[in-house]
């Protein structure tokens, strides 16, 4: 049974940092492709960040130079470390993993930030 779970979410104020991990069982971890994802209220799913089976990192523009994504192959963990918050940053954040097209979402941690 495929399951991420993530943690770290919370309520901080604007300028804060949080740091969101995301354990991941029933996967071949390594070999998975591992984003974060954002849903905001009212807006649809966007993609903050991912990183590839060989390390490669790709971030939305509006996260970058702020949030850092990293992997641990051997805990089976991926981190969104998240800098400098801001208000619009506020959402649930789902952990995603990719294999070769199955894919698998986690539940989701809500970050709430207050200005």
């Amino acid at each position: 049974q495929v399951q991420l779970v993530e943690s770290g979410g919370g309520l901080v104020q604007a300028g804060g940092s949080l740091r969101l991990s995301c354990a991941a069982s029933g996967i071949f971890f390594s070999r998975n492709v591992m984003a974060w994802y954002r849903q905001a209220p009212g807006k649809q799913r966007e993609l903050v960040a991912t990183i590839a089976i060989d390390g490669s990192i790709n971030y939305a523009d509006s996260v970058k130079g702020r949030f850092t994504i990293s992997r641990d192959n051997a805990k089976n963990t991926v981190y969104l470390q998240m800098n400098s918050l801001k208000p619009e940053d506020t959402a649930v954040y789902y952990c995603h993993a990719d294999r070769l097209g199955w894919t698998y979402w986690g539940q989701g941690t809500q970050v709430t930030v207050s200005s």
